[in-house]
């Protein structure tokens, strides 16, 4: 396996509908209009994956008022994202990806660099998408910790 495309500002997002951690389906066509943050994590109730949602969180008035929906992907089933919502209070959506083709088409899916091994699995990123469904920001190998908040400056809400 090579390494994995890398969208960049102006690409159209990959349009996706994907189960949901409560059973519905969500579209990006259903988002059409707003803005949305779709972050990628690796895999739910993990230290990491904890932190990065609890950030988002705590973070989603500000970033709701400020124009944004937010929805977490991972390969997770419906039934853990469920739990992971249940157990984090968790007040957005997560959707499933399980066969990994949205997260793939986004380029968060591939090689990678774990512990300095290479590796084949899930690239924590985030996307921004604008109201048009293109993509404003691509952001790859972002960090659990702290990139909720360096997110919320790049975007000149802080």
């Amino acid at each position: 396996m090579t390494e994995a495309i890398r969208l960049t500002a102006g690409d159209p997002a990959p349009t996706f509908t994907l189960p949901t951690d409560t059973g519905d389906q969500l579209s990006l066509a259903d988002l059409r209009g707003r803005k949305v943050i779709l972050y990628v994590y690796p895999s739910a109730m993990t230290p990491g994956c904890t932190k990065q949602a609890c950030d988002f969180r705590d973070s989603l008035a500000s970033l709701t008022a400020a124009g944004y929906e937010v929805v977490g992907i991972s390969p997770d089933t419906p039934a853990k994202l469920a739990k992971f919502r249940e157990h984090d209070a968790l007040t957005f959506p997560l959707v499933s990806d399980p066969d990994k083709q949205v997260l793939t088409a986004y380029g968060a899916y591939g090689e990678k660099k774990l512990y300095g091994k290479t590796v084949v699995g899930v690239i924590r990123s985030t996307f921004v998408i604008d109201e048009e469904g293109r993509i404003d920001r691509a952001l790859y190998n972002v960090k659990a910790t702290g990139h909720v908040a360096k997110l919320r400056k790049d975007l000149g809400l802080d």
